[in-house]
């Protein structure tokens, strides 16, 4: 292994850290995304880790489901105007010394299958849980999905100066709920209309929240000492003498921090605040750089990759067209696993076997992007792309590597796209080309009458197509209803034998060919598929493409 030093720039400030070396600019990583139910506060809590960080002077006030000054990391302009996240975000910013690179993620279900492949991009995740909901379902699946691939997970229970849950009962919930070991790093003084701040037992800190100055955090007063008298003269005798009984119970009820158990994804430590009111944020922000890994190795399906081997790999996580919707740009976000990736290299696109090299590599900072000279492992990286990236796709110095866990997912929801501008017709072909590759959803071509079928895991996504479609494009369509139970991608062993031919005759108007010219079957129910599956003995029918 070869030790390099490199320059590296501060795109905040403009200044130049000292050389450091390769192994030093790893351990300075920390990458992570951000997951929760619709509504919990997540993109508001990405948003006030950024104004900690010093990446931006103010926040986008999210509030209600209405934006009143749009969120930094929510930059497609569908997301303005419904004040939801439909698209992973990745935004870096530097603290203390560490590089910190946010995905902000989508918390509706029918954006999951977003999530879903984010989550193969993270070293770690930070759940974000609303004190009045609690656990909700969306926060299951997803934390189900982390708890699989052994994430370490932190917990931020969001929205302390609102009525809810008691801070004991939530705990209780979100071990029982999600299957979690919990420990508290910080804990709250009173709830709702009671709230005074939060105790920091992870630096034995007191902060006060401001009532009259929501915006503005209080300074940190140290305690080392908790049963300090002083304590009143801050909170009153009776949140003092309540917040002395909590916190006795618990360092009785809950194990101490150990960072190894939280590393393998065995402990979950937890930390409470109120996002939209800047409260708890630095805390969650201080712990993190310090207990949060720096980049892990990667299974691949030739081997365990280390971020520390000198040679390059990444792999294709997410594909976005029209960042910026005025230069039609299309990106691939690479998630950078081992080596250092360097502009204007030629690197092996294992897919196609064949070498590029990239002349404007972007780091982001939600729709800002930049050019860098030298990435490492952690680092996110959007190559141009002129369509030769699908996600799932591995780039190496040379070496035949296919990163595994990369998702794939079989549509719910089936629906007739149609050319509602006839003029445009040119326009909505390029722009459903180009949104089908970034996986949002699958298009179907049926082989009997060549229309075309839209295919999403979430009902959601057509409305999305439809206004990215106009906005981006300048194409209108229309949709109509399509009664398709399942899409089953079709593998016969022998294409020419009679038995095949005879279900391609059958079956004939149930079949499609999807983006990449494989053969389709769109069973229009379960007892048809099943059916079809009993007289075909000979033939696979698969839940993917991806077989």
């Amino acid at each position: 292994m070869i030790l390099r030093s490199k320059k590296f720039n501060n795109c905040q400030n403009g200044s130049t850290f000292a050389t450091m070396s390769f192994l030093e600019e790893i351990a300075r990583r920390r990458t992570f995304g951000i997951i929760s139910h619709p509504d919990a506060g997540k993109t508001t809590l990405t948003e006030k880790l950024l104004l900690f960080g010093g990446a931006i002077q103010e926040a986008g006030a999210v509030k209600s489901n209405k934006i009143k000054k749009s969120a930094t990391s929510d930059f497609m302009e569908i997301e303005r105007q419904r004040g939801i996240s439909v698209a992973t975000s990745v935004l870096a910013f530097h603290y203390k010394d560490k590089k910190i690179n946010i995905l902000d993620t989508p918390g509706h279900k029918d954006f999951a299958e977003d999530t879903f492949r984010t989550l193969t991009a993270v070293d770690s995740v930070i759940v974000v849980i609303d004190v009045a909901k609690g656990v909700e379902e969306q926060t299951k699946k997803l934390v189900e999905v982390c708890r699989m691939r052994n994430i370490p997970i932190i917990v931020f229970i969001n929205k302390l100066d609102r009525e809810g849950k008691d801070a004991f009962d939530l705990l209780d919930e979100v071990e029982q709920k999600l299957g979690f070991t919990v420990t508290p790093l910080s804990f709250p003084i009173g709830m709702g209309y009671d709230f005074q701040g939060i105790y920091n037992l992870w630096g034995k800190r007191l902060r006060l929240f401001n009532e009259a100055n929501k915006t503005r955090i209080s300074d940190a007063i140290d305690f080392d000492n908790i049963n300090d008298p002083s304590l009143s003269d801050h909170i009153g005798d009776t949140a003092a003498n309540l917040l002395r009984e909590e916190i006795e119970l618990v360092t009785e009820v809950y194990p101490s921090f150990d960072r190894e158990a939280y590393l393998a994804g065995q402990q979950q430590p937890v930390f409470f605040g109120s996002a939209l009111n800047n409260f708890g944020v630095q805390e969650l922000l201080d712990a993190f750089i310090e207990i949060a890994p720096q980049p892990l190795p990667k299974h691949s399906a030739e081997r365990l990759v280390d971020p520390k081997e000198d040679a390059f790999s990444g792999f294709v996580f997410k594909i976005h067209a029209n960042m910026d919707p005025k230069h039609r740009d299309r990106l691939a976000f690479i998630k950078i696993v081992s080596g250092t990736f360097t502009r204007n290299t030629p690197y092996l696109h294992v897919r196609q076997n064949k070498k590029l090299k990239f002349s404007s590599p972007n780091a982001f900072f939600a729709d800002r992007k930049e050019v860098v000279a030298v990435s490492y492992p952690g680092d996110i990286v959007g190559l141009h792309d002129t369509g030769n990236f699908k996600i799932g796709d591995t780039l190496t110095a040379g070496e035949t590597l296919h990163f595994s866990g990369v998702p794939s997912f079989s549509p719910e929801h089936f629906r007739y796209i149609n050319n509602a501008d006839p003029m445009k017709a040119k326009q909505l072909a390029k722009g459903i080309d180009q949104l089908m590759d970034e996986g949002v959803a699958q298009l179907f071509t049926l082989d009997l009458n060549g229309r075309k079928v839209i295919g999403t895991v979430g009902a959601l996504q057509f409305e999305v197509i439809q206004y990215r479609l106009e906005h981006e494009y300048g194409a209108k369509c229309t949709y109509e209803n399509l009664n398709v139970f399942k899409a089953c991608w079709v593998e016969a062993q022998e294409s020419g034998d009679a038995d095949f031919k005879n279900f391609t005759q059958t079956k004939a108007k149930f079949l499609a060919k999807d983006k990449e010219g494989q053969l389709v079957f769109l069973a229009d129910s379960a007892f048809s598929l099943q059916m079809t599956k009993d007289k075909y003995p000979q033939i696979a029918f698969h839940a993917s493409s991806e077989f």
